[in-house]
């Protein structure tokens, strides 16, 4: 019997014998847990994927030991909070597709939608990443969303003299499926709702021709900046989408 390693601290750690997985959350430990969720969202949402955990930390008002407690590295940490907002761009794309009959309208909600969510700031490194691709280089280097890529010591960032710049580019199906396996199933999953999407539109005559998948999601992740007002932000995100949504409409003439 382990009923020795069941207990917690006076900070509402999780003993030692119990497994985040396998048993139930005491109730202080549940509360830790969606405080760092929370403010995992935040942080990397304003700081991208490359942000410490000590700043998840802090913003969640616990010791870094307690985020490392249920998260045993930042990659687990990213991965979760990438998982989730794939389901939510995917349930928010599945959503207008199937109450829209209008091409367009539905395409246009998905990418409203998705913009006033902010869930453009946490797209899943496995679907848009910056891959430093030298010529003698096979493989994609950083995982970090590019408009908040501002890590020290990434190549092609802040700081670093004569580094090649970044090329951002979007994973297709068969990228994500053969990378990541399981984990990637996700990703999958938004990037064939999201070309549904892209097809009818373009099938109806209401799409650029040339507007792809990655167009689309490169709309979500440019337009929801990060400003300091909340209403600000709403506004900028409002307008900018307004401008984008525009270019992707077929030129007249």
């Amino acid at each position: 019997m382990q009923s020795g390693g069941t207990g917690s601290d006076g900070n509402g750690r999780v003993g030692a014998g119990v497994t985040g997985r396998s048993a139930p959350l005491r109730v202080d430990a549940q509360r830790n847990l969606e405080h760092v969720l929370r403010a995992a969202r935040e942080v990397f949402g304003e700081l991208g994927y490359g942000a410490p955990m000590e700043d998840v930390a802090r913003r969640a008002r616990v010791g870094v030991g307690t985020v490392y407690r249920r998260f045993p590295s930042k990659d687990v940490l990213v991965r979760r909070i990438a998982e989730e907002e794939t389901s939510r761009l995917t349930e928010q794309a599945r959503t207008a597709l199937g109450q829209e009959e209008e091409p367009w309208s539905a395409l246009a909600r998905f990418l409203r939608t998705s913009v006033a969510s902010g869930a453009g700031r946490l797209l899943p490194p496995q679907v848009l990443r910056v891959g430093v691709e030298p010529e003698d280089t096979a493989r994609d280097e950083t995982r970090v969303p590019p408009q908040r890529a501002s890590v020290p010591g990434v190549s092609g960032g802040p700081g670093v003299s004569g580094a090649v710049q970044p090329e951002l580019r979007i994973v297709g199906p068969q990228t994500v499926a053969a990378d990541g396996g399981q984990d990637d199933a996700g990703a999958s999953d938004l990037l064939e709702v999201v070309g549904q999407l892209v097809d009818r539109a373009r099938a109806a005559g209401e799409l650029r021709g040339d507007v792809t998948v990655a167009d689309v999601l490169l709309v979500i992740a440019t337009a929801a900046p990060s400003l300091p007002d909340a209403a600000q932000q709403a506004a900028a995100s409002s307008r900018l989408l307004d401008i984008l949504l525009e270019g992707l409409r077929p030129r007249s003439g």
